[in-house]
């Protein structure tokens, strides 16, 4: 389906009824990589209204001119948030650099943003400004990976800590088709515009609601260090960072990520008092 903001059109899916999730992908993939992680958790949670929407020049959405950086990111996604759901309070879930817009839209709409999850979530918008660990492989199946083509493994290798079948199913369902899907010309030029070009996380109030923030202790993409800062703004968070994890932590963790996100929405529905 898409949702028609005027100067954009939207592409989303929606599942299930209830207390309302937006979910925000990362940079280049789409709504896959998020539903692909998700649903599994809500097979045991209902009661939740999920929407997944892919960002422009990202899955079905395409990329319009007028669109030049993560200002304009954010403008879609807030507009797109208020018409999909104009009153009352949502979650908001993010990954990498979905994370960076999350963290945007609750400073702006803290009123009604009732919790948020962060899956490497993109802290720090200039590369060179990030604190990385260096590129590690923890497992790795090289029978399996005999099996794949140069082009699959170059594809596949070069974010993955564990390299095994299993990941690479999943990857190859949840976060290939994104990345093909992907409008390359459109995301460079976001890309030289990445970071915000206003103060907004300098917000001296802390956003006190459920929060989970999951990182990698191999994510050389992200990091894990850069999340640390936020702690204090955050007194309702759980933070975690996994070891066997890099920046597609949500497959290589796949069990403690589904147990930790029940965990957060278990948070969620005691402190808004969700029936």
């Amino acid at each position: 389906m898409f949702c028609d903001l005027g100067n954009a059109s939207v592409y989303y899916e929606t599942y299930g009824e209830g207390f309302p999730v937006v979910m925000i992908h990362g940079f280049t993939p789409d709504h896959r990589l998020m539903s692909g992680c998700m649903e599994p958790v809500f097979e045991n949670q209902p009661g939740w209204r999920r929407i997944y929407l892919d960002l422009p020049g990202m899955g079905q959405t395409k990329g319009e001119e007028w669109i030049q950086g993560s200002d304009q990111m954010l403008d879609v996604v807030e507009r797109f948030i208020e018409k999909m759901i104009p009153v009352g309070p949502y979650l908001v879930a993010g990954e990498s650099y979905g994370g960076y817009l999350a963290r945007a839209i609750a400073s702006r709409h803290k009123e009604r943003v009732a919790g948020m999850l962060f899956i490497c979530s993109l802290v720090e918008a200039a590369v060179s400004k990030r604190v990385l660990p260096q590129p590690a492989v923890i497992a790795q199946n090289k029978e399996f990976l005999s099996t794949l083509t140069p082009e699959q493994q170059s594809r596949f290798t070069p974010l993955s800590v564990v390299q095994d079948q299993y990941n690479w199913e999943r990857f190859e369902k949840e976060i290939l088709p994104g990345l093909n899907a992907a409008d390359s010309v459109f995301l460079r030029k976001i890309s030289e515009r990445y970071a915000f070009s206003f103060e907004w996380d300098k917000e001296p109030v802390p956003f006190e609601k459920p929060v989970l923030f999951l990182t990698g202790r191999q994510d050389h993409v992200t990091g894990y260090q850069d999340v640390w800062s936020l702690l204090e703004h955050y007194p309702r968070a759980s933070f975690a960072v996994l070891d066997r994890a890099g920046h597609n932590l949500q497959t290589e963790q796949s069990g403690l990520f589904t147990a930790l996100v029940d965990e957060w929405l278990n948070r969620v529905v005691e402190n808004e008092n969700i029936q």
